[in-house]
């Protein structure tokens, strides 16, 4: 009989998985919020293997960038989708969450600044959870770390639109890659494995134009950092 009840509740352990048992995945989310733009609110949870997801609102404001094309009136819709990030910046997110105590500590400046959006860095897994908000932070590694993951965020944005434009309006594409290509260049977006999917469409679609599909070569040979 005490058998049956050890396997019993072997199999009951099991079931739980690593998480219940206190062996909590190491996650790391960065939640941002800013009523003038658009989107207004996004999150973008990272997991340690690279793997995240992102969800986006847009909110009332205009969609930033729809000048780029002739289709002001396409709005990019509220993103709800995973992405894949390179390993060498997914170890640098963790790196930095663990050198500042999981992001428990005091990260806002209370500057007299311009207001850029609220950011706030979380962290949870074995080891605990913390999480800090600021919209700027005097610690530069926070505050280049809130910068960076802004940037993919913007990325991931990008790469919705293009998908937007590949359906509606591929004339459109030729501006939006110019764009992309020059906010890489100069770190405005970040991390374009994030969007590789829809940059291999367009490398490799005949319908649309040449200059384009030579943008969405060069960016995919470009080695992540």
């Amino acid at each position: 009989m005490r058998a049956g009840w050890l396997a019993v509740a072997g199999l009951f352990l099991v079931s739980l998985g690593p998480r219940s048992l206190g062996q909590a995945v190491p996650v790391t989310e960065v939640e941002f919020s800013h009523p003038g733009l658009s989107p207004s609110h996004w999150t973008l949870t990272i997991h340690q293997d690279g793997k995240g997801h992102f969800r986006s609102e847009r909110g009332s404001a205009a969609a930033e960038g729809s000048s780029r094309s002739n289709s002001a009136n396409l709005v990019t819709p509220d993103q709800d989708r995973d992405v894949q990030l390179s390993a060498q910046f997914v170890e640098h997110v963790f790196r930095l969450a663990r050198k500042h105590k999981l992001f428990s500590e005091e990260c806002e400046s209370h500057m007299k600044v311009a207001f850029q959006g609220w950011k706030t860095l979380s962290y949870s897994g074995p080891e605990g959870q913390g999480s800090c908000k600021f919209n700027y932070s005097n610690d530069k590694e926070i505050q280049a770390l809130g910068d960076s993951l802004m940037a993919v965020a913007s990325t991931i944005m990008e790469g919705a639109r293009l998908e937007i434009l590949l359906q509606h309006d591929r004339l459109g594409l030729d501006k939006e890659m110019e764009y992309i290509a020059e906010a890489e260049h100069d770190g405005r977006i970040q991390q374009i494995c994030a969007i590789h999917g829809i940059l291999e469409r367009l490398a490799a679609d005949p319908g649309v134009m040449e200059r384009v599909r030579k943008r969405a070569r060069v960016l995919l040979a470009k080695p992540e950092e």
